[in-house]
């Protein structure tokens, strides 16, 4: 029913999207376990760069805290499995309701505040939540903990098993992250967003409830990063605060990625995670000089398009990729 009332060019956007999942399902038997757990990888970044560019690119929330979920949703799947014997699989929604939860707490007091100062407030409330952690020493504290053996083995019978349904999670998180955004943005909710990130007021003066549209994406959006963090950590097996609350790995990337895509831009976040990915892998064996490369490409790429890599090929070609337009 839903496809049957958008125009075609969006129905052959999700029909392309949905060939593209099948095909990259069938990778377990046609590409190398190394390469597996980095296209695992690569789906789990772009999931959480596809939700920050909904957040700061649509609904104006430039978050610093975007790991505060990542690592709520990691510990509360580790404390549902490690320590309450519930099945890892039923721990990825829980871990999304424990994000949500956080994210319902913190939301009404950071909304009290706008621009830089909302940004420094979602970093602090993620080093708050960190804290908390560290300071339960039934979760190892600082040191950390591991997933137990029975937990690791109730994932999958043997680790050629496990590291194929890990990775059928992170692509059903990660391109169904992107199916599910992209039918928010064609719906009269995507309307809304696209309203607030090209006029606040002009959005407000239409009937456009801000504060709510922005507390509903909020909460979503933490949700979801939940289960991605919960699934993150299903591959790694470990987790600490340092690692689960990681600025830099979480947030920081995160951002970098987006800007070099293009904020604002559905097509942004996923052009960002494929080059950000191109380059580390290209330049990791370089040690200090695979971050000033970094540092230089986001600094050229915003001094020649603010709309990043995306928004320079749109305005030359005026193509998009994923059309949002209810134009047949």
């Amino acid at each position: 029913m839903i496809l049957k009332s958008l125009p075609k060019k969006q129905i052959r956007v999700f029909l392309v999207l949905t060939l593209i999942t099948i095909i990259l399902a069938s990778a377990p038997w046609w590409v190398s376990r190394a390469d597996i757990r980095l296209l695992g990888e690569f789906y789990s970044f772009l999931a959480l760069a596809v939700l920050w560019n909904l957040l700061a690119g649509y609904t104006g929330l430039i978050s610093v805290g975007q790991q505060a979920f990542v690592g709520v949703g990691g510990y509360a799947m580790f404390i549902v499995t490690a320590k309450l014997g519930i099945s890892p699989f039923l721990s990825v929604p829980i871990s999304m309701l424990a994000a949500a939860l956080i994210a319902g707490v913190f939301a009404p007091l950071l909304f009290r505040l706008n621009g830089a100062h909302f940004a420094i407030g979602t970093w602090v409330a993620a080093e708050t939540i960190s804290l908390c952690f560290f300071m339960v020493p039934e979760l190892g504290g600082g040191a950390g903990m591991s997933l137990p053996t029975d937990v690791v083995k109730s994932i999958a019978s043997s680790r050629a098993m496990r590291e194929m349904t890990i990775y059928w999670l992170m692509l059903g998180l990660g391109l169904g992250t992107i199916f599910a955004v992209y039918a928010l943005l064609l719906s009269k909710t995507g309307l809304a967003l696209m309203a607030l990130r090209d006029n606040e007021i002009a959005a407000a003066s239409l009937g456009i409830n801000i504060w709510k549209t922005k507390f509903v994406m909020y909460i979503a959006v933490a949700a979801a990063t939940g289960a991605i963090g919960a699934v993150i950590f299903f591959q790694k097996l470990r987790i600490s605060p340092e690692s689960a609350f990681s600025l830099n790995d979480w947030t920081i990337i995160i951002i970098f990625i987006v800007v070099i895509g293009g904020i604002g831009k559905l097509e942004g976040a996923i052009v960002g995670t494929i080059v950000f990915f191109i380059l580390r892998e290209t330049l990791a064996d370089y040690g200090v000089v695979y971050l000033i490369v970094l540092g230089v490409f986001a600094i050229i790429i915003m001094m020649f398009s603010r709309k990043g890599i995306w928004g320079m090929f749109e305005e030359k070609f005026k193509r998009s990729l994923l059309p949002v337009t209810r134009e047949p």
